[in-house]
Parts: C-alpha cells; sequence; structure tokens
C-alpha cells in the first residue's frame, strides 16, 4: 500500500540541524528569502517541525502509476555469493523514469503548478532527476528547462532524449544561456561541468524569470521527505527486520528515503539496525570532506548550508555515476552523520560496475551506475558474512536501472573504464575557498 503521509525525522533527532544562513548578512534565513525560487508549501516543508506530512491526493494519483515498487529477496544473488546473508532491495526502477526521482519531481511540480507558476528550472547529473521532472511537469502542464551536466551530457544521450519526450528543454552545463555558465566557459572553454555549476545556471534563470521557480532533485529537507515512501513501503513489506541498510550518496535523497523510517524506529528502541552509506571515492563528501557551511552551487547563488563538502567549485572527474558526482552532501544527513546515526564508505568505479555485472546475470535487472556502489557495499557485507557464518539481514535500495548507460557498461566489459584516484591537494584547494 502506498504510504499516505511523508515522514519527516527532524522531530526525532537528538538535535535540530543547524539552520541555512543569509549568504550576505550569514542570518538564518526565512520563508520570504526562498520564496524566489519555491512555492510556499514546499518552504514549509523544508522547515516543517511535523513529524507526519499528508501526502496530497493529486500526488497520490500520479504515485499510482508505479507505487508501490517492489521489494524482491536476491535469491539468486545470494546463491552465486555462498553466503549465508539474506539481501534484499527495494526497486524503484519500476517509475517512468526509471528512477526514485518522480517521488519528489512529483510533488513539486504539484505544489508549483498549485501556485500558478509557468516554468520550473532544474539541474541534472546523470539525467535520472532531468527526466523525472519533465514527466512531473508534464502531468501538471508545467514547462521545464534543465542544465544537464555537460559529461553526462555526452555520456548519456537517450536520457536527454528521454526528457525531450517529456516536454522539457536540456542544455549542457555549463552554458552560455546564463551569465554563470559564460564564466565557467571562459575560465575553461572545455570544462566538464558539475552539478555545482548547473545548480548556478538553474538557479539564475529561476530567479530572473517571471513565473518561474527552481526545483531541486536532492539535498534539501522537502527532497528526502518525499522520498520516504520508499523507506515506509519497505518497512511494511519486509517478513524481517534487518540488520544492516546500505545506501549509495550524492545528496542523499536515496539514502535519507530508505533510511529515514528505519531510523525513526531504532531512535524508539524498536530496532538495532545499523545505517550506512556509500559514496564515490572520486567524490567522497562524507569521508573526506569538511563538516562547514559552503554554497549549494558553484556561483555562490544559494544560501550557506552547514554540510559535509568539498568546497562549492570542486569539479569531480567525469565518473559515470553522474548523480553521485556532488560536492556537497544533504545537511539533514550532514548533521545525522555527526551525531553519530549511520556510518560512510566509499567504492571505486570498477568494483562498482563489478557488481552491476554480478547483479544483472544473477537477479536480471541492469542496476544504473549510481546504486552500484551499495551492491558493491552489500556483496563485500555478505561475502564477510560467508567467512564468519553470521546470517545477517541486509536491505538495499536499487534506486534506478541502468537501461540508459549501456555505453558505461560496455567500457567495463571492454576493460576501458578507470578509476579516478582523487589526491588530497585538489580538496585542499577547493576548501581554500570556503566562504569565511
Amino acid at each position: 500500500m502506498i504510504p499516505s503521509n511523508w515522514y519527516n525525522i527532524v522531530p526525532d533527532l537528538p538535535s535540530p540541524p543547524p539552520p541555512p544562513l543569509h549568504p550576505a548578512t550569514r542570518q538564518p534565513i526565512g520563508p520570504e528569502d526562498l520564496a524566489p525560487l519555491f512555492p510556499a508549501e514546499l518552504i514549509a516543508q523544508e522547515v516543517s517541525t511535523e513529524r507526519y506530512i499528508p501526502i496530497p491526493q493529486e500526488v497520490l494519483d500520479v504515485y499510482r502509476l508505479w507505487r508501490p515498487t517492489p521489494l524482491i529477496r536476491a535469491h539468486r544473488l545470494e546463491k552465486s555469493l555462498g553466503t549465508p546473508a539474506r539481501i534484499y532491495y527495494k526497486y524503484e526502477g519500476v517509475s517512468p523514469a526509471g528512477s526514485h526521482k518522480p517521488n519528489t519531481a512529483v510533488p513539486q511540480a504539484y505544489y508549483n503548478a498549485k501556485e500558478g507558476v509557468r516554468l520550473l528550472t532544474t539541474e541534472t547529473g546523470a539525467g535520472q532527476w532531468g527526466s523525472s521532472l519533465a514527466f512531473a511537469c508534464a502531468q501538471f502542464d508545467l514547462e521545464c528547462q534543465i542544465w544537464m551536466v555537460k559529461a553526462s551530457y555526452e555520456q548519456k544521450p537517450y536520457r536527454r532524449s528521454l526528457m525531450k519526450v517529456y516536454g522539457g528543454t536540456v542544455h549542457a552545463s555549463p552554458s552560455t544561456v546564463t551569465n554563470a555558465g559564460s564564466k565557467v566557459l571562459a575560465d575553461d572553454p572545455d570544462s566538464p561541468g558539475s552539478l555545482g555549476i548547473a545548480i548556478s545556471e538553474a538557479v539564475e534563470v529561476a530567479a530572473s524569470t517571471p513565473d518561474a521557480r527552481y526545483a531541486l532533485g536532492s539535498v534539501l529537507n522537502h527532497v528526502l521527505l518525499h522520498q520516504t515512501v520508499i523507506g515506509e513501503e519497505a518497512l511494511a513489506e519486509l517478513p524481517e527486520m534487518p540488520d544492516l541498510v546500505i545506501g549509495c550518496t550524492g545528496g542523499g535523497s536515496n539514502f535519507g528515503g530508505l533510511v529515514f523510517p528505519f531510523m525513526r524506529e531504532k531512535l524508539a528502541g524498536n530496532l538495532r539496525t545499523e545505517f550506512r552509506a556509500v559514496e564515490p571515492a572520486a567524490c567522497p563528501s562524507f569521508t573526506r570532506g569538511t563538516y562547514a557551511y559552503d554554497f549549494g552551487d558553484t556561483a555562490g547563488l544559494t544560501p550557506l548550508m552547514k554540510m559535509h563538502t568539498l568546497g562549492h567549485d570542486f569539479v569531480p572527474d567525469p565518473i559515470h555515476a553522474g548523480g553521485l558526482r556532488y560536492h556537497g552532501m544533504s545537511p539533514l544527513l550532514s548533521h545525522m552523520y555527526e551525531l553519530g546515526l549511520f556510518t560512510a564508505v566509499t567504492r571505486s568505479q570498477r568494483e562498482c560496475f563489478e557488481a552491476g555485472v554480478r547483479f544483472a546475470r544473477t537477479e536480471g535487472i541492469l542496476p544504473a551506475p549510481e546504486p552500484t556502489h551499495a551492491l558493491a557495499e552489500a556483496i563485500a557485507e555478505a561475502l564477510r558474512c560467508k567467512e564468519t557464518g553470521e546470517e545477517k539481514v541486509i536491505l538495499t535500495a536499487l534506486c534506478g536501472h541502468g537501461h540508459f548507460d549501456l555505453g558505461a557498461y560496455d567500457r567495463y566489459l571492454a576493460g576501458d573504464l578507470e578509476d579516478f584516484t582523487l589526491p588530497q591537494e585538489r580538496i585542499d584547494e577547493a576548501l581554500t575557498h570556503l566562504p569565511g
């Protein structure tokens, strides 16, 4: 059954997360500061201290196109590993866009349409979010403009095609359409782009265009809130409670959406589950970033958010898990990480694709590059159980399919896919530009 409410974890935390700050005054921002970018109801959700927020009927009507999503036990993967562990995955790839992203794209489009917005702008890394927002805008008769990170724009042409099928307009970022993009190109004409740059471009257009607003696919509280339909469904569907929940992290929406309902039960003393975030070795904001106030975009147009960051002008290497190439992490998850509520590890690109191929050959589903990070960690944990004989129950979210990522799989199978080792000097350099 589809949940009737989204779950807000903030009231259940031992302490509240630090507030976003106005970049000029360094004082906590108010609703009026966010009004040029977001509709009033999303702003209210962003700062809400209510534990549950009802899902509008109009949103539920669209959710029913693919929700509830299947919870599947990976029997064949377990058998191939020879492990006593039991592995379950919540499969979000059955959505129209092929990922978990419509869970928040649909309510964001709905609330904007309700407020009379004409145009939504956004950024996208691998394209799952861009195609999801284009789909959602089509449901509520909104225009949609998308800035797609150039590395992914060139790697994934059919993601671009899907956005256009749904009615979206797609720009390679950095672009000459905006001042922010033009400045980057002037400094580096061959820039591969980054999510931070694409955010700057989308925010610039939204802030300067009448009847336009901005939509974000991860990071912010209201986005993670909408994704909790994943965890709430999984909690009701599982025949046994997990010992370990594993999720990939870029901005944090997939991980938060899966984990938060289980975390609620653990904080209430009902579970002993452990939680583990997995990020790419090429963009390790949790494990190698700094917990500090930083901009969410490259040009410094957004409020300052306290988060684990590699620096707002950090440009990650062009790994194929484009949805995980973000310099920062959700402020809410960053706060929870500081509280010690979960752990984080990194995985390299090739070992992730190895896990994706193994999963496809056993379970039959080709994963997107992003969830292969969680799969690689789940496989490693299952093999540890094989050594110890522990019958651990492992849960992960397969947050999208990889049908548009076959070019990357071709490179992996041909032996041409490389791992990127991130030098500490690059992180140190980017962190020198943190706002004072």
